[in-house]
Parts: structure tokens; C-alpha cells; sequence
């Protein structure tokens, strides 16, 4: 146990020491290994030129390693993925063989003074090493991540080791903030995190393109590797078997006749008893027959492990809907599935959702919400990854800074979904020139959605009351009776970024909804219960997270924004 003049663990330093004596200051370790992170010297604002006389212990990979002086010492740009600038270390060839110490991707962890480099030098401080602790060797002529520039496309083929490169890494560290400003905002604003379930019985979009979830198919392959070993009893099995019972039954009615004792029939109870056990076994075995069961035809998924069809899930929102309609502001943030075959730079078959719901709250709500929100996100990156949204703007985007800046202090631009078909309309008119045509009633592409916030407006704009017909079954029927009241987030960039709706709370509506798009009402009835009972008006949207990110980093590919993409063809890991 502590004694009471023990620092609380959240203030845990390492006490340093200069080398004419102790030191007044003291460098942060990292609270859980012995170390202290390279972002705490190089990501302070003097550059950690203040440090210099501290000794500290780091580790990272080696960026780049050069042997100098005619191998009389060694450059090491050290990153350890606390921050996306290195740390300049210097070895000295009497303090370690500096061979193994330079290829790229070598790992090291070291003692040292931290120094003032030479005047003129890039960096403001540098880590002079007095012990090497650790080297995780490396084979420079089998690393395939070698120090020349590499695309994002070659990288999707090393997936467990492209976090170590620069891109990889500071979207990384994106992704984590983002992550972190979800919860800090909703938290903030008193919304519960609920977690929804990843297998699902219903389809939340109705679109069809889920992943099943079964053991049918693996149960079947045990099946039939099981009767070749071990094939089925034939029908004169079964009757052999059959005809030990009867002998074994007239064995035990004769014990009986001759009035013998329980003692005395025990034994040949016990022998009837196993031998109508044999003959069920056998019967239920020279029933089974390889492939998948089925029943008028059709799979039987009554003998699946759910007792029915389940899938990956393609929304939380239904099950979350369950929990805003008790406890009112509730979120839910987890992976959904589509089984969509789609190459695109904008497609995979798994990504990350933000679902938050709100009960009492109409479509402005919803819209004042999802705004809200977008700005809090851009405002964070700013305030809390800039030096990463900086090596965004210098190798994918030059705007991106500039992007999340206008956003976070925008007001989002607001039409209806009829006056934005107007103004594309509009915009053929005068030679505009589109792929997908441009109609009333016809879903927004991103040509358009992109047109929208990067020509016509230059900031994000939300489109809402679209035509009921491109919308799911669960939005609100407007009092026109041709649209629902449905908003969606566009902005530059990526195009659509949020996807919402007021809810549908009254009853016959929604039955009447499901019908006409075609869906089985059974599976939908403990979401029509919450109509039934103690029915409330509620709004909530969807936000993808991966397209959050493409937006704020510019970067073009959305496989290249999350850790393990899956698409067709590929699941890597």
C-alpha cells in the first residue's frame, strides 16, 4: 500500500538528472512501461530544447539509420507513434555495434542525455545514447517496408506492418481522436452508450446485401465427413436391432410370469432399457443424409444455431431506438457489415458507424444535433491532432486544415430536397454536365451531393424531406404524403456524411410502410411494439465513421482509413 506522500499514479514522473547534479525538472514517463514517450520531449512547444542535460529512457523504430565518421557513430530518426515527429538519436560505436542499430524498422530501446543539437539543425533537441537496452533486429533485404515512398495501394498488401509508416500512423492517431471526441460530445450532452448487437434478425435498410450468419454449412461438412467414416445403418440394421428388443422384452414379460423378484429382473430391465436406447440411435441415424436440411424445399434454419436466419448487422439503429424510447439521448458506436460487391474507393464490406438516437426530438433536432456534432469532431482535430492534420495537408490535401476550419465555424447550409434537385436542374441547364441524371424522386449521387457543398455552396449543406421512395420504412411520413422526413448530411469531399430521420412513432403508419416495401412483418413486431406501447416522437442519424475521415485527412481511399479493410476479396488478418 502507498504511503500518503505518494504521488497520485496519473502524476508518475521519472525524476531526471543533469549531469552536473539534479535536475528542478522532471520528464513525464509513460505511466505504463519504462519509458518515456517521444511525443513528451519533441511535442513540446520549444521543441524539447528546454530538456536539454535530461537523461531519459525511449524506444521506437528506426525511420531512417545512417552510419557516420567512418562508422565511428550512428544517426537514428526515432518514432515510437506518440507523435509524427522523431526524435534524432546519436550512438557512439564504443556504446554498441552500430550494424544491427540502422536498418529501417530496427527497434531499439536506449539510455541517454538529451543534447542541444549544433546550431543550424533542424531539430531543437537530440537524445546522445549511453546504453543500448533492446534491439529488435531487423533484415533490410527482407523488410518490405523500406524507407523510399511507398503508395497506400502497395501498403494494403502489408497490413501488419504499415502502421509503422508515416501516413498509416498519424491516421491512426486521427482515428483515435475522432473516436475520443465521439464519446467526449455525446457524453457531454448526456447521451448513453449503448451497445447493440452484431448479429441481427432484421434488416434495418431492407436492401438484402447482408452477411449470413449460419453453422449449417460447417455442421453439414462434419456430417458428411462423418458418414463416410462411420456410414448409416442399413434398414436390416435397424430390424436386427428391433428384433433384440422384442427377445430382451420376452425375456423380461417371462421373469415376470414366474412373479421374480426386482432384484431378480433388474439385470434384464437394464439389458431391455439399452436395447430400445440402440434402436433410437440407430433410427435417428439412418435418417441423416449429407448436405444442408431443408424442408419443403427450402433450408430449414430451424436446426441453425439460432433456431432461425441471423446476419451481421447493418445498423445498430432498431435496437438502439429499443433504449432512446426509455432512457430518451442514447448512442451506440460499433462495426456494422454490408455484403455489398463494390469496388469503389467508398465502399467496404465492414465499417464503423456513430448512431445516436433522441427521444422528443423532431427532424431540426435531429439536424441541429448531427451539425453539432460534425463541428465538435472538425473543432477537436484541431485542437487536439494538429501536427498530424499537418502531414495530411502536405502529402494528400493542401485544404484539409483549411476545410475543417471553415466547418467548425460555418453554419451548415439548409434546402429540401426539391429545391436541391432545382438547383442541379438548374445547373444542367446552364451546360452543367452529370452522369446520373437529375430528376424529382431520383436518389442524390455524390456527383451531385459534391456539387452541392464544393461548387454551389463550398460548405457542408443538409438536404431533407426526400421522396418516400428512396428512403427506409422507419422515417416519418411527411403530411404531403410523398416525402418523408428524412436529412442528410452532405459535405465536400465525400459527399454524404450523415443519413437521418424523424422516426415514424405512429402505429399504422409504419405497419402500412412495411407492407408496401415488401417486408415480413414478423420479424419487425418487437419494433412495432415500441409503437404500440407508450409510442414518442424520436429522431436519430447515422454517421460513417471511416467517410469522417476520408473527409478530415483527404485522403481518397476509404480502405486506407481503417486498420483491416475488408472488401470483396479481401480479409486480410
Amino acid at each position: 500500500m502507498a504511503d500518503e506522500t505518494s504521488p497520485p499514479v496519473d502524476q508518475l514522473v521519472v525524476a531526471s538528472v543533469r549531469e552536473d547534479g539534479p535536475s528542478s525538472s522532471l520528464v513525464k514517463k509513460a505511466q505504463f512501461s519504462d519509458r518515456v514517450l517521444i511525443c513528451s520531449i519533441v511535442g513540446r512547444t520549444d521543441g524539447g530544447a528546454g530538456l536539454a542535460g535530461e537523461r531519459v529512457r525511449v524506444g521506437g523504430w528506426v525511420k531512417t539509420g545512417r552510419e557516420q565518421g567512418k562508422g565511428t557513430f550512428a544517426f537514428l530518426e526515432l518514432n515510437d507513434g506518440s507523435c509524427p515527429a522523431n526524435l534524432q538519436v546519436i550512438v557512439d560505436a564504443s556504446v554498441s555495434d552500430l550494424a544491427p542499430l540502422v536498418p529501417t524498422g530496427t527497434c531499439v530501446s536506449v539510455d541517454g542525455v538529451l543534447k542541444t543539437p549544433p546550431e543550424g539543425a533542424k531539430q531543437k533537441i537530440e537524445l546522445r545514447v549511453e546504453k543500448v537496452i533492446h534491439v529488435g533486429r531487423v533484415d533490410p533485404a527482407k523488410y518490405p517496408i523500406p524507407k523510399t515512398k511507398l503508395t497506400l495501394e502497395f501498403l494494403r498488401d502489408v497490413l501488419h506492418l504499415r502502421a509503422r509508416t508515416n501516413t498509416i500512423s498519424a491516421v491512426a492517431r486521427i482515428r483515435n481522436a475522432l473516436a475520443f471526441a465521439t464519446h467526449s460530445f455525446f457524453q457531454e450532452h448526456n447521451f448513453l452508450y449503448i451497445h447493440t448487437p452484431i448479429v441481427t434478425t432484421s434488416d434495418c435498410e431492407g436492401a438484402g446485401e447482408m452477411f449470413q450468419v449460419t453453422t449449417l454449412i460447417g455442421e453439414s461438412e462434419r456430417l458428411e465427413k462423418d458418414l463416410i467414416k462411420n456410414p448409416p445403418p442399413t434398414e436390416a440394421d435397424v430390424e436386427a436391432a428391433k428384433l433384440v428388443v422384442k427377445e430382451r422384452g420376452d425375456a423380461v414379460a417371462q421373469l415376470k410370469a414366474a412373479k421374480a423378484s426386482k432384484q431378480d429382473m433388474a439385470p434384464a430391465v437394464d439389458e431391455l432399457k439399452k436395447a430400445k436406447e440402440n434402436v433410437a440411435e440407430l433410427e435417428k441415424r439412418s435418417k441423416l443424409k449429407p448436405g444442408i436440411p431443408k424442408k419443403d424445399g427450402k433450408i430449414d434454419y430451424s436446426q441453425d444455431f439460432f433456431a432461425r436466419q441471423a446476419f451481421l448487422t447493418v445498423s445498430g439503429q432498431l435496437q438502439v431506438e429499443t433504449y432512446a424510447c426509455a432512457l430518451s439521448s442514447v448512442y451506440t458506436f460499433g462495426p456494422t457489415f454490408r455484403a455489398e460487391n463494390s469496388h469503389t474507393s467508398r465502399h467496404l464490406a465492414e465499417f464503423w458507424m456513430v448512431e445516436p438516437e433522441i427521444a422528443f426530438a423532431d427532424l431540426q433536432d435531429d439536424m441541429n444535433c448531427a451539425e453539432a456534432y460534425v463541428k465538435y469532431m472538425c473543432q477537436w482535430l484541431l485542437d487536439k491532432c494538429y501536427n498530424d492534420m499537418e502531414l495530411m495537408a502536405k502529402n494528400y490535401d493542401k485544404g484539409c486544415i483549411e476545410r475543417l476550419k471553415t466547418v467548425a465555424s460555418t453554419p451548415f447550409v439548409r434546402v429540401s430536397y426539391t429545391e436541391a434537385v432545382k438547383m442541379l436542374e438548374d445547373a444542367v441547364a446552364k451546360g452543367k454536365k452529370f452522369e446520373n441524371k437529375v430528376e424529382w424522386g431520383v436518389d442524390l449521387a455524390s456527383e451531385h451531393e459534391r456539387y452541392l457543398t464544393e461548387v454551389l455552396f463550398q460548405k457542408p449543406v443538409i438536404v431533407y424531406n426526400y421522396p418516400k421512395g428512396i428512403k427506409a420504412f422507419y422515417m416519418r411520413l411527411n403530411d404531403d404524403g410523398k416525402t418523408v422526413a428524412a436529412m442528410d448530411v452532405l459535405v465536400p469531399k465525400v459527399g454524404e456524411l450523415i443519413g437521418g430521420s424523424q422516426r415514424e412513432e405512429r402505429y399504422e403508419v409504419i405497419t402500412e410502410r412495411i407492407a408496401e416495401m415488401g417486408l415480413p412483418m414478423e420479424p419487425y413486431e418487437w419494433y412495432l411494439d415500441l409503437r404500440r406501447f407508450g409510442t414518442v416522437k424520436h429522431s436519430g442519424f447515422g454517421l460513417g465513421f471511416e467517410r469522417m475521415i476520408l473527409f478530415a485527412t483527404g485522403i481518397d481511399n476509404i480502405r486506407d482509413v481503417i486498420p483491416f479493410p475488408r472488401y470483396p476479396g479481401r480479409a486480410d488478418l
